[in-house]
């Protein structure tokens, strides 16, 4: 391990905080080891957006990367980073190989997010109509693949104590792989400073729509949910907001039935604090919800369903209201948004989730002390995980053949 501690994160996309929950949680993790004297370098094969946070105002070396090229190679033996953070399994696939051969002493981590073989499966039995069971993620394609992804790296950085469970029941995976360290937020202490209920008015969406289950999320509200609601509050207007909706999304806009589809929120922060009530009936997905942990940074009660709620509240008490029939789900959100005692309390429930269950505090030291201790037996951890080995020691040769076949086709 060199001596300065290096940390290099492979990323599918650039980050963008203000498009996605993923863009804020790439974030926080950067900052975590910066805090720990780390130089942090993000690496990504992806083209630049718009939105794109700025790197350098973070301190964060940027590096563009080829898919199935040596170049990476070189770049990584000379950088020779202590961690190497890789941001979807599908990146660890690409590049873990690479990662492996030319810094072999490097921790490999894998931040899920969220389970993408469970959220591919739900979605599957969703579209045949079929309840969800878990024996469906041993048939999944993906399963196989992000399993596998899993089982190579030194830890996976899990969000949802659901998915932990699914994993070392399901999957069979070690505890010793998994290290839970959800979405981190700065505590909440005085809501009098954020807008009371009487300031705040209308119904509030918001989700990034090259996500599946929130444009699912968005065609139920206007199909089923939000004609119920409309009867009822015939002044109360829903805004839709989202990072790159497409022009399906964009015709579902109608005025005249107080459906206004917004786009992307130049403040996200903004808009869900002026909202009364956020409405998240999502029907499939996976990991927790970005746009719910929002919800109660703003100090907005939000109505959702059981897999929006899922592994985000432990026992507490809701944010608002969690149903999945549609008609008790229209009828809570208008109790939400008319009576105010029940709004207060929904938010008081919302401020004692954030304070006891995401505080920043809670985990960045037993994260990083874990890491530490990983760093100094990494070869007893390794040693320890022989699954993770084998599948290490053929997909080297696999998938660098592969690679090494794309490249040379490439250059033909």
């Amino acid at each position: 391990m060199s001596q300065v501690k290096k940390l290099l994160i492979i990323g599918s996309v650039w980050p963008e905080p203000n498009s996605s929950a993923a863009g804020t949680r790439m974030l926080q993790l950067i900052s975590l080891f910066k805090e720990e004297g780390f130089i942090v370098t993000f690496a990504s094969p992806a083209m630049n957006s718009d939105f794109m946070v700025d790197l350098e105002l973070e301190g964060v070396v940027k590096q563009t990367i080829t898919l199935n090229s040596s170049s990476f190679d070189d770049f990584v033996k000379e950088l020779n980073p202590s961690i190497v953070l890789f941001d979807r399994f599908m990146m660890e696939e690409q590049f873990g190989w690479r990662v492996s051969e030319n810094c072999p002493d490097a921790l490999r981590l894998l931040d899920t997010e969220d389970l993408h073989c469970l959220r591919v499966a739900r979605q599957k039995a969703f579209k045949e109509k079929r309840p969800f069971v878990e024996a469906d993620l041993l048939v999944e394609e993906v399963a196989k693949r992000e399993i596998a992804s899993i089982l190579r790296c030194d830890l996976s950085l899990m969000i949802s104590e659901y998915e932990m469970e699914l994993l070392r029941g399901i999957f069979k995976i070690e505890s010793s792989l998994l290290f839970y360290l959800p979405f981190l937020s700065e505590g909440m202490s005085n809501v009098d400073k954020l807008p009371s209920f009487e300031e705040r008015k209308n119904f509030i969406f918001i989700g990034n729509f090259l996500h599946e289950p929130n444009w699912n999320a968005v065609q139920y509200l206007k199909e089923s949910i939000w004609p119920l609601i409309k009867k009822q509050l015939p002044d109360a207007i829903l805004h839709v907001y989202g990072a790159y909706p497409s022009q399906k999304v964009l015709q579902l806009n109608n005025s005249k039935e107080r459906f206004i589809i917004k786009g992307r929120a130049a403040n996200a922060y903004e808009v869900v604090r002026q909202a009364r009530v956020v409405l998240a009936p999502l029907r499939f997905g996976a990991g927790i919800k970005g746009k719910l942990l929002e919800a109660m940074q703003c100090g907005t009660p939000s109505v959702t369903t059981t897999i929006g709620a899922e592994s985000m509240h432990g026992g507490l008490p809701w944010n608002g209201f969690v149903t999945d029939d549609p008609l008790v789900f229209a009828k809570d959100s208008v109790r939400l948004y008319d009576d105010r005692s029940t709004w207060l309390q929904a938010q008081k429930n919302g401020v004692d989730i954030i304070n006891l269950r995401y505080l920043r505090e809670l985990y960045e030291d037993d994260f990083i002390e874990h890491i530490k201790n990983l760093q100094v037996n990494l070869q007893q951890h390794r040693l320890n995980n022989f699954m993770g080995s084998l599948l290490q020691h053929h997909t080297l040769k696999s998938t660098m053949y592969m690679s090494k076949w794309i490249e040379e086709k490439n250059k033909v």
